[in-house]
Protein backbone atom coordinates (compact mmCIF):
# COMPACT_ATOMS: atom_id res chain seq x y z
CA UNK A 1 0.00 0.00 0.00
CA UNK A 2 1.50 3.53 -1.13
CA UNK A 3 0.06 6.05 0.51
CA UNK A 4 1.48 9.60 -0.17
CA UNK A 5 4.65 8.27 -1.50
CA UNK A 6 5.36 5.97 1.27
CA UNK A 7 5.37 2.51 1.00
CA UNK A 8 3.58 1.24 4.05
CA UNK A 9 4.34 -1.78 4.10
CA UNK A 10 8.27 -1.14 4.07
CA UNK A 11 8.28 1.31 7.05
CA UNK A 12 6.00 -1.04 8.60
CA UNK A 13 8.50 -3.81 8.34
CA UNK A 14 11.62 -1.56 9.21
CA UNK A 15 10.12 -0.21 12.36
CA UNK A 16 10.00 -4.34 13.37
CA UNK A 17 13.69 -4.18 12.91
CA UNK A 18 15.80 -5.73 16.30
CA UNK A 19 11.88 -6.84 17.13
CA UNK A 20 12.45 -10.57 19.00
CA UNK A 21 9.21 -12.75 19.32
CA UNK A 22 8.51 -15.45 21.79
CA UNK A 23 6.60 -17.86 20.74
CA UNK A 24 4.73 -21.36 21.55
CA UNK A 25 7.04 -24.16 23.05
CA UNK A 26 10.32 -22.59 23.11
CA UNK A 27 10.14 -21.07 19.45
CA UNK A 28 11.17 -17.17 18.84
CA UNK A 29 10.99 -14.98 16.00
CA UNK A 30 13.60 -12.40 15.03
CA UNK A 31 13.68 -9.47 12.92
CA UNK A 32 16.31 -7.87 11.28
CA UNK A 33 15.60 -5.14 8.73
CA UNK A 34 17.33 -1.81 7.09
CA UNK A 35 16.70 0.64 4.37
CA UNK A 36 19.66 0.25 1.83
CA UNK A 37 20.12 1.88 -1.59
CA UNK A 38 18.29 0.20 -4.35
CA UNK A 39 20.69 -1.37 -6.37
CA UNK A 40 20.34 -4.25 -8.92
CA UNK A 41 19.98 -7.20 -5.89
CA UNK A 42 18.16 -5.06 -4.12
CA UNK A 43 15.40 -3.18 -6.07
CA UNK A 44 13.23 -2.76 -3.16
CA UNK A 45 15.55 -0.96 -0.61
CA UNK A 46 15.33 -3.39 2.15
CA UNK A 47 17.79 -5.97 3.58
CA UNK A 48 15.70 -8.28 5.77
CA UNK A 49 16.41 -11.08 7.62
CA UNK A 50 12.97 -12.88 9.13
CA UNK A 51 14.01 -15.93 11.09
CA UNK A 52 11.74 -18.76 13.28
CA UNK A 53 14.20 -20.29 15.78
CA UNK A 54 13.69 -23.52 17.57
CA UNK A 55 14.14 -23.84 21.38
CA UNK A 56 17.67 -25.42 20.37
CA UNK A 57 18.51 -21.66 18.99
CA UNK A 58 18.65 -23.69 15.44
CA UNK A 59 17.25 -21.40 12.48
CA UNK A 60 14.20 -23.60 10.96
CA UNK A 61 12.81 -20.90 9.06
CA UNK A 62 14.30 -17.87 7.11
CA UNK A 63 13.07 -15.14 5.10
CA UNK A 64 16.18 -12.59 4.00
CA UNK A 65 17.99 -11.08 0.86
CA UNK A 66 22.04 -11.31 2.74
CA UNK A 67 23.23 -13.10 -0.17
CA UNK A 68 22.59 -14.35 -3.74
CA UNK A 69 21.90 -17.66 -4.54
CA UNK A 70 21.37 -19.60 -7.72
CA UNK A 71 18.24 -20.68 -9.00
CA UNK A 72 18.18 -24.07 -9.65
CA UNK A 73 18.81 -25.26 -12.96
CA UNK A 74 16.13 -26.15 -15.19
CA UNK A 75 17.58 -25.42 -18.52
CA UNK A 76 20.64 -27.63 -20.03
CA UNK A 77 22.01 -23.68 -20.83
CA UNK A 78 21.33 -21.93 -17.56
CA UNK A 79 22.34 -18.50 -16.97
CA UNK A 80 24.55 -17.38 -13.54
CA UNK A 81 21.43 -15.01 -12.89
CA UNK A 82 21.64 -15.06 -8.52
CA UNK A 83 18.89 -14.50 -7.06
CA UNK A 84 18.56 -12.16 -3.54
CA UNK A 85 15.38 -12.78 -2.48
CA UNK A 86 15.31 -16.46 -0.83
CA UNK A 87 14.62 -18.24 1.71
CA UNK A 88 15.45 -21.20 4.21
CA UNK A 89 13.25 -23.91 5.80
CA UNK A 90 15.88 -26.00 7.48
CA UNK A 91 18.87 -27.05 5.26
CA UNK A 92 17.03 -25.81 1.67
CA UNK A 93 16.67 -22.51 -0.07
CA UNK A 94 14.32 -21.83 -2.24
CA UNK A 95 14.05 -18.10 -4.48
CA UNK A 96 11.65 -16.14 -2.81
CA UNK A 97 9.49 -13.45 -4.93
CA UNK A 98 9.50 -10.54 -3.52
CA UNK A 99 6.07 -8.75 -4.24
CA UNK A 100 6.01 -6.10 -1.18
CA UNK A 101 6.64 -5.55 1.96
CA UNK A 102 3.28 -6.60 3.47
CA UNK A 103 2.95 -9.95 1.39
CA UNK A 104 6.48 -10.63 2.67
CA UNK A 105 5.30 -10.16 6.05
CA UNK A 106 2.75 -12.54 5.59
CA UNK A 107 4.15 -15.25 3.67
CA UNK A 108 6.88 -15.60 6.52
CA UNK A 109 4.40 -15.94 9.49
CA UNK A 110 2.34 -18.39 7.45
CA UNK A 111 5.08 -20.21 7.15
CA UNK A 112 5.99 -19.96 10.36
CA UNK A 113 2.50 -20.79 11.76
CA UNK A 114 3.01 -23.94 8.99
CA UNK A 115 6.17 -25.26 10.71
CA UNK A 116 4.82 -25.11 14.24
CA UNK A 117 2.13 -26.92 13.51
CA UNK A 118 3.70 -29.57 11.72
CA UNK A 119 5.96 -29.93 14.26
CA UNK A 120 4.29 -31.49 16.47
CA UNK A 121 5.30 -28.64 19.18
CA UNK A 122 1.91 -27.59 19.02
Amino acid sequence: MVTHGIDLGLKTLVQLDGEIFPMDNGFWVKFKVHTTPKNIHIPHGIKYSLTLHDRYNRRVVGYDNAHGIKPSKKKKFSGTRQVWDHKHQKSKVKPYEFESAFQLLEDFWDDVNRFINESGYH
